[in-house]
């Protein structure tokens, strides 16, 4: 196990969660056609993240000419850039899977706005 561990602590980047579960945001995710690799920005709202460690995985959704498209990034992978987050959002829950049956504006999620301590 102490072999598994030194391999995994290698490639665990650092300041990768910088994003919580309902925040909207850009994942930074590199894209090989044959020859070419290029960068594809993917944006959307977090509907959840999973597992630990080195296998964290994180799930976003966005809609895509009117279709719901949900993707799911590995948050250490070599192919995620990195993940910017856009706004923060104001959620209950560790799970928004039930934004999945909601249309238009009530698959959106509220603004966190966060208070100074003056």
């Amino acid at each position: 196990m102490d072999v598994i561990k030194a391999i995994e602590s290698e490639q665990i980047k650092e300041n990768a969660e910088n994003f919580s579960v309902g925040d909207t945001v850009k994942v930074y995710f590199k894209i090989i056609e044959g020859t070419n690799e290029r960068v594809q920005i993917f944006e959307g709202i977090v509907l959840a993240k999973n597992n630990g460690g080195i296998r964290r995985s994180f799930v976003v959704r966005k809609i895509s000419y009117g279709v719901g498209v949900e993707r799911i990034f590995p948050l250490h992978s070599p192919r995620v850039e990195k993940v910017e987050v856009i706004r923060k959002g104001r959620v209950r829950r560790a799970k928004l899977y039930y934004l999945r049956d909601k249309v238009g504006k009530k698959a959106k999620v509220k603004e966190l706005i966060q208070r100074k301590n003056a």
